[in-house]
């Protein structure tokens, strides 16, 4: 006799902590799944709490209010007495805690399934709360057997061989695996050398949507036993998967089209962006518009994040502000149809000037005068958004963070760094990929050269290397952890690579102190760097 199941994706927006929100989500994915006539719904990890809790995890009373949530929600799957519902959440039991998945139906708990494998690396620390369990959970269903494994279980074949061990001919794998750059393709290698390598279909679910750093980007899918992709959601957005198993093989159903690179990133961005505002409750943004390629993307990822009515730019010429600086800062932002305004700089800086007259006698023009117009700027901007409640979104992006290539107080004061794990060459190719979508950037601030206008005549080449090279350096020293000798072999001249990895190292405490930002990358500076900011080791200084 045939087996038939339809399985239903239910890839949602969860929000940490918001165990009522988290659970209406639930109820509305069930209802839909039921109305398509699915028979199991699989949502992705720690559904009913959010993830990463981080430290909330440490806190008796959330564990309380889970089992609270996850009591009252199987009762109100009542309503759907013919779907069996996989919701994952925390579970403390017996002195240990757990990362689980629930099945529900019939308005009890049929079955729990705990994580075995717990990451540990890059922004990932489940070791610090949750202990590993390795027992597998399996159900029949219509004739076919279910096994459940959690995300990084797949990232290894032992969770997965125990399921098939077990007799599971499916497994569902619910996750809260964070967006980086090339994660999909990721994904899609590591499970088909740990899951379908032993004929198994894969039903991957995948949280959407942006906690605090990290981005999800959904994509969930489903593999067949032979590793063929047959099924796949939208990236970036809320969706409800369905696929029909006759037999344990999944049939084809819609395959959504990846986006090219410059398309995830910007995507990553605006959700990043829409959620940290809107889950934090900010009711819009400011920005400091430069008349810079910096800005202008930042200007043009708010905007699509959160409508122009809820942003503002805010342009702070000084003596040194080019005019076609001025020119083109007024320009976009009369695109981008958002409320601007011109705030000029120089009497407040001629007023620091004045009472640092005596201080300063005798003393060259350094970068303390071009700090302390950057400074000035930053309290500008952090008064406006004191007084309007707005949050200050900073513009500086990762070259310029991993060097030190900013401001403390000044260009790093605001709330969420929205590029900052986006080097200088990436600005640029996602600035021409939004002009593409729709020109709203002026080509000017894309063909001058780059220039904080702190000084006469200034470009960020007096102090910097060349873009090309200082981000090829960077990829190579921080995001792929080559050493000196590895990147000078890459062609790249010595001393260069060893001053751009000094300046790596001293300006730790500038980006300790600077705001979180959007991760875009496999390694950004935030929860997967932690180097110590006193120490005395000096790679540049090792011969090679």
């Amino acid at each position: 006799m045939s087996s038939n199941v339809k399985v239903a994706v239910a890839q949602f927006n969860c929000t940490v902590g918001d165990f009522e929100g988290n659970s209406r989500k639930i109820i509305e994915a069930a209802s839909r799944a039921a109305a398509a006539g699915a028979d199991l719904l699989l949502t992705p990890e720690l559904s009913l709490a959010g993830y990463p809790p981080e430290d909330l995890l440490l806190r008796g009373a959330f564990y309380a209010a889970s089992d609270d949530a996850l009591q009252r929600l199987t009762a109100q799957l009542l309503q759907f007495p013919d779907l069996a519902v996989i919701v994952g959440h925390p579970l403390a039991r017996e002195g240990h805690r757990f990362n689980a998945a629930s099945l529900l139906q019939g308005g009890v708990v049929l079955g729990t399934y705990c994580k075995h494998d717990l990451p540990n690396y890059d922004v990932f620390d489940e070791q610090r709360y949750f202990t590993p369990d390795n027992r597998p959970l399996v159900f029949e269903l219509n004739g076919t057997s279910f096994g459940v494994n959690i995300c990084e279980d797949t990232w290894f074949s032992y969770a997965p061989e125990c399921a098939k061990s077990a007799g599971a001919e499916v497994l569902l794998v619910p996750n809260g695996s964070p967006f980086h750059l090339g994660k999909q393709q990721q994904r899609f290698e590591t499970l088909r050398a740990n899951v379908t390598r032993y004929r198994m279909p894969v039903v991957y679910a995948n949280l959407v949507g942006g906690q605090d750093e990290l981005v999800f980007d959904g994509g969930s899918f489903v593999l067949d036993g032979d590793g063929k992709l047959v099924a796949s959601a939208p990236q970036f957005e809320e969706s409800l998967l369905l696929v029909d198993f006759i037999d344990g093989v999944p049939q084809p159903s819609p395959v959504a089209a990846e986006p090219k690179e410059e398309a995830l990133a910007y995507s990553a961005l605006v959700l990043g962006v829409r959620d940290y505002l809107g889950k934090n409750g900010f009711p819009g943004a400011i920005i400091g518009l430069s008349g810079g390629v910096d800005s202008a993307l930042t200007l043009a990822i708010a905007v699509d994040a959160l409508g122009p009515e809820r942003v503002r730019a805010v342009m702070m010429p000084s003596q040194f502000t080019l005019p076609m600086s001025l020119e083109d800062a007024q320009r976009m932002a009369q695109t981008m149809n958002v409320r601007y305004d011109v705030l000029p700089i120089k009497p407040a800086f001629d007023a620091y000037l004045s009472i640092l007259a005596r201080e300063f006698r005798g003393l060259p023009w350094d970068t303390t005068e071009e700090n302390l117009q950057a400074r000035i700027r930053g309290t500008l901007l952090m008064a406006l958004s004191n007084k309007y409640g707005s949050i200050v979104l900073t513009t500086g992006n990762k070259s310029e963070t991993a060097v030190g290539y900013s401001t403390l107080y000044g260009d790093l004061a605001g709330g969420f760094a929205v590029i900052k794990d986006i080097l200088k060459t990436l600005v640029y190719r996602l600035c021409k990929y939004r002009n593409s979508v729709a020109p709203v950037i002026p080509e000017r601030i894309l063909s001058r050269a780059p220039t904080a206008e702190l000084k006469a005549n200034q470009t960020d080449q007096d102090s910097l290397p060349p873009y090309d090279v200082l981000d090829e350096i960077i990829d190579l020293y921080m995001q792929r952890g080559r050493s000196i000798a590895e990147i000078v072999a890459a062609d790249h001249d010595e001393a260069m690579v060893r001053k751009v990895v000094r300046m790596i190292r001293l300006s730790e405490y500038k980006r300790r102190q600077s705001p979180i930002g959007i991760r875009v990358t496999h390694r950004g500076f935030g929860r997967d760097w932690r180097y110590p900011i006193t120490n005395r080791f000096r790679e540049e200084s090792v011969t090679l």
